[in-house]
């Protein structure tokens, strides 16, 4: 068992209004991530994973650029994922850090990388297991700008349209599994 928190204080060590945003922001994907685990007993989900991976997904963007969500680091914040997973898997977590990897849009394949031209490693980083996908799905819900304001099925699938269109057929799949 890990404390996200302590990851998380090794990262950010100030109070500051990034990590309230990381906090705030994590907290509510973990929720809703564990009430869709609690919906579907069915799918025998690791529950403890599910907690410190939600956690933990979004430790990278202290490492970007996106003054927005005061987050001053050097890389485009698309980058937050795998920079996320990099930390994690050199603090001994890979499970961890596939989460973090696989989570920006409704994951990544190599094919939309490549075709968006996106500044990320050239690979699938797309959600496997039935925990990557439940934080994946939950974490559609909520935006670091509007803390705490969970958003509707439609509000999340506009904002994966960022994302291109590939990712919209996994969220609709996972909105018939897991809602």
């Amino acid at each position: 068992m890990i404390r996200p928190i302590d990851l998380i204080n090794k990262l950010y060590p100030l109070e500051d209004e990034l990590k309230n945003i990381l906090l705030v922001h994590s907290r509510s994907v973990t929720r809703k991530a564990l009430d869709i685990a609690e919906k579907h007993p069915e799918l025998q989900l690791n529950t403890q994973f599910i907690a410190e991976a939600a956690m933990l997904h979004d430790i990278g963007i202290g490492l970007t650029n996106a003054p927005g969500i005061h987050c001053h680091g050097d890389y485009p914040y698309i980058c937050h994922g795998y920079l996320g997973a990099d930390f994690l898997r050199e603090a001994g977590y890979p499970k961890h850090a596939l989460v973090c990897e696989r989570h920006t849009g409704a994951g990544l394949s190599l094919q939309d990388i490549i075709k968006q031209n996106l500044p990320l490693p050239h690979r699938d980083m797309l959600p496997v297991s039935m925990e990557e996908q439940v934080i994946c799905f939950a974490d559609k819900f909520f935006s670091k700008t509007k803390l705490d304001k969970e958003k509707s099925v439609e509000g999340a699938r506009k904002s994966l349209l960022k994302h291109g269109t590939e990712g919209l057929v996994r969220f609709d799949r996972w909105c018939e599994l897991f809602l």
